[in-house]
């Protein structure tokens, strides 16, 4: 896969700047001679001491569609207890406006103790469980009660401990899982990497488990497919609106939408 193998070259001056626990040799990122790496002057990096360039509050202080678009390439960073680090592109989402949007968890302007995250300032993580078992996890934005659901990511880093994630939070014996399978879904995404109720209300800029660093190949906007969301029921216009969005021509998607992208 020519195109996965430069963005992890492209990746890799990220990671010489950052503290890596040991991994598989497979999966470390190659490293790069004299890779420039992410300009620091942007108003979206904060450098911190480990100079590991973090998405800060500015990037997330976005209207909710502009949001849900903007995160498509960028890369979200997971740390176990362990110290291992699970790294994924994130490749499709969808937009939930609030107190209007007839789909959203906060319709009406209602806010609950579940959804209370929705609420919060742009950057909190809003993860509410479906079916009793399974997670998804979205990301607050402008707008009273906005927030985006990362539907899918592309697997860069740390695919041994995503498989072993996704394996024991499945109760049947299953076949191995192959790359494209790991995240390919917002309750996928969240069982590889390990995310539960307790990550709601989280701080994406300053939480030590999970964040979100810059990608370094952003997608132009005709590389960004636009289609309805997926699974929200009978909700009128709203079922009908294009409000997912996700990288054309990328095998980690969830559903792709043939007839929006031969129209």
């Amino acid at each position: 896969m020519p195109r996965k193998r430069k963005l992890l070259a492209q990746l890799s001056a990220l990671q010489s700047n950052t503290s890596f626990s040991q991994i598989d040799a497979s999966e470390k990122l190659n490293t790069t001679p004299g890779a420039d790496p992410s300009p620091k002057s942007s108003k979206y990096f904060v450098i911190e001491k480990n100079n590991s360039p973090h998405l800060q509050a500015d990037f997330f202080n976005q209207p909710c569609v502009s949001l849900a678009k903007s995160f498509l390439g960028q890369i979200l960073v997971r740390k176990l207890p362990d110290g291992r680090e699970l790294w994924g592109r994130i490749v499709e989402t969808e937009a939930y406006l609030g107190g209007e949007d007839e789909a959203s968890h906060s319709k009406g302007g209602k806010q609950t103790q579940r959804n209370a995250a929705m609420f919060m300032k742009p950057g909190t993580l809003y993860v509410y469980q479906i079916y009793g078992i399974y997670f998804c996890m979205n990301v607050s934005s402008q707008g009273e009660g906005a927030a985006v659901l990362l539907r899918s990511l592309e697997p860069l880093q740390g695919l041994d401990a995503m498989r072993e994630l996704r394996r024991a939070s499945r109760k049947a014996p299953t076949r191995l899982l192959k790359d494209w399978q790991l995240c390919n879904g917002p309750s996928k995404l969240c069982q590889a990497f390990g995310i539960n109720k307790a990550f709601d209300q989280r701080d994406l800029t300053q939480d030590a488990a999970i964040w979100m660093m810059p990608g370094q190949d952003p997608p132009g906007e005709q590389d960004v497919v636009a289609t309805t969301r997926i699974g929200i029921g009978n909700r009128g216009e709203w079922a009908q609106k294009p409000l997912r969005f996700y990288l054309r021509g990328n095998k980690f998607v969830s559903v792709v939408d043939k007839k929006i992208e031969r129209d």
